[in-house]
């Protein structure tokens, strides 16, 4: 028999937690590190957020035609490529999206966007109102980041 002073309930924690825990990222040539990653003149950006079913023809009316106030607000905060796509896994629904940064201070050119009058008192509202944030979205956020694996232009 071992004699261990771990409480045994408290080994079972620690292992389930470390089988929980995500693996560490992988760097090289077609995964630069985040500090290379910052160097780049282009940056890329990937999110997620949960779809509400019964406001997807909604969501899918006001992306089809995007306004130009919120286009410009978009632009003006160096983004370009801004991609978004609808999936479905399981029986949930989901929306995610993609661009590029070519700015050099993302944080205050994504603020800009939130300081658009007509972004957040007007869009903002009405294509929440169809989306779920996910568990782990960071506080003040929609959209749930994404960890890039991979890039290749």
């Amino acid at each position: 028999m071992i004699n261990c002073k771990i409480p045994i309930a408290l080994l079972l924690i620690t292992v389930v937690t470390a089988c929980q825990t995500a693996p560490r990222p992988v760097y090289g040539p077609s995964n630069p590190s985040p500090d290379l990653s910052a160097k780049a003149p282009v940056k890329y950006y990937g999110s997620i957020v949960g779809l509400r079913p019964e406001k997807e023809k909604e969501y899918r009316e006001l992306h089809a035609n995007v306004w130009p106030e919120v286009c410009a607000a978009i632009r003006k905060a160096h983004i370009r490529n801004y991609n978004i796509y609808v999936t479905q896994i399981g029986k949930k629904r989901f929306l995610v999206s993609f661009f590029e940064y070519t700015g050099t201070d993302p944080d205050r050119d994504f603020a800009s966007i939130a300081k658009d009058p007509i972004t957040k008192k007007k869009w903002w509202p009405l294509t929440d109102a169809c989306q779920i944030r996910l568990p782990g979205t960071l506080p003040g956020q929609q959209w749930r980041g994404m960890e890039q694996v991979m890039h290749l232009d």
